[in-house]
């Protein structure tokens, strides 16, 4: 995983990571990016105007069936049994146990509820 010691901050990607970790079938693109950003607010990190921009490109570069990655380099995947844009961590590579966490996807994240409220 990148991740850079001297970094105050985790990178793009291990925010993504922490985002869709809890949510093994995935997340809506709108409800990642509202992840991470609510994540930023609560350590008062800065939220550039390209934060969406800068998410959306590291998705797509490390993203099974964009470009050049193959199932087992990729990261995260769009599931084709869900219907939208949907984000998620690819599996874990059948021959290993590990899986694809790292310290920043253990960070408390929370992610907005997308079912409606009931009544």
């Amino acid at each position: 995983m990148l991740h850079n010691r001297r970094a105050p901050h985790p990178t793009i990607v291990e925010e993504l990571v922490a985002a869709l970790a809890p949510h093994p079938k995935g997340l809506r693109r709108w409800t990642v990016m509202r992840a991470i950003r609510a994540n930023r607010e609560a350590v008062s990190r800065e939220i550039p105007l390209k934060l969406e921009a800068d998410v959306e490109r590291a998705f797509r570069q490390f993203c099974q069936g964009e470009g050049t990655r193959a199932a087992g380099t990729a990261l995260f995947f769009r599931p084709a049994e869900k219907a939208g844009e949907v984000w998620a961590l690819s599996p874990p590579p059948a021959n290993t146990d590990e899986t694809p966490v790292t310290d920043a996807a253990e960070a408390v994240l929370t992610v907005p509820d997308e079912t409606p409220p009931q009544e």
